[in-house]
């Protein structure tokens, strides 16, 4: 049987992984820095990323690794130690599993790891951005570019790498949508900024069955963005928002400045945002389950 060591598996996606990967076969072993019987699970194994310590056990009959763990982009203001501490748990703990299998003299199939389409950057252009672009300069697309890089690292020890540059994912228990419905359920509910930034959205159940797919087919290999669409402004997004939970959208959009005075530099992540293409993602044969934001929002709320 084949045997996945996932990382991050508490987070959001990972909670609707666990079950897809069971439904195809795989046995799951997971890395988690508390060590307690998990529902999906086969073994739970410890590691402690700052401290550089992982449980060698964990690697026994591995087959795959999905490498979801990394602290939310979104969860804290962009301090200098917050940014170090993003970017440390996503390249570190990639670095630490590699460094394992390595000792181990262990091969894998496949290295999955996450992604964002942060790769493109902090800006709102009219560009359908590809993945074979360079990131951008700026911090998102610094971050991805080394996750990325950190990922690229198992070439020796891994037949495939697949790096899954994933978008919003939208979700009713946790993630950027409850977020969102908070102004709209308060009846204040608007567009932010100039409204013209895109969101490039995905919902929960296809962006964990991208993660599925891209465990199970071979042919996976190299960056792919998950977005279930194209094109989604966010006066779009905030008008289907307010359709989907009967709530008036204020005809004032929320300055610019107002949100950077909140947020500081994270306020690009609302403010800014870039179309991307996911062209090369479906012609893998992979269709979306939703691919219309009202029918999407319509089945989350």
């Amino acid at each position: 049987m084949p045997t996945v060591l996932v990382t991050g598996a508490t987070g959001l996606i990972g909670k609707h992984l666990l079950p897809l990967l069971k439904a195809n076969g795989f046995r799951i072993h997971l890395l988690s820095r508390k060590v307690q019987p998990h529902s999906n699970a086969d073994a739970v194994f410890k590691w402690n990323v700052n401290e550089g310590e992982i449980d060698s056990a964990a690697f026994e009959g591995v087959t795959h690794v999905i490498h979801l763990a990394g602290a939310g982009i979104a969860d804290e203001r962009w301090t200098e130690a917050r940014k170090e501490e993003i970017l440390r748990s996503r390249v570190k703990s990639a670095a630490l599993i590699r460094d394992a299998l390595t000792k181990r003299g262990q091969h894998i199939e496949a290295f999955i790891s996450a992604s964002a389409i942060g790769w493109y950057g902090s800006k709102t252009d009219t560009h359908l951005h590809q993945e074979d672009e360079l990131a951008a300069e700026d911090f998102l697309g610094e971050t991805c570019r080394l996750w990325e890089q950190a990922a690229d690292g198992f070439s020796d020890v891994a037949k495939r790498i697949v790096k899954i540059r994933t978008g919003v994912v939208l979700a009713k228990e946790s993630g950027a949508l409850p977020q969102m419905m908070k102004p709209f359920q308060f009846y204040v509910g608007s567009v932010l900024g100039s409204g013209k930034q895109q969101i490039q959205w995905i919902h929960i159940q296809d962006i964990a069955r991208v993660f599925a797919t891209a465990c199970s087919d071979t042919s996976w290999k190299g960056a792919y963005n998950a977005s279930a669409t194209e094109s989604c402004t966010n006066r779009a997004f905030s008008t289907a928002l307010a359709h989907a939970m009967h709530r008036p959208l204020i005809p004032i959009a929320v300055p610019s400045f107002v949100l950077k005075t909140l947020l500081g530099e994270m306020s690009t992540i609302v403010l800014e945002g870039s179309r991307v293409s996911n062209q090369k993602i479906r012609t893998t044969g992979f269709t979306f389950q939703f691919t219309q934001l009202e029918e999407a929002l319509k089945d989350l709320i």
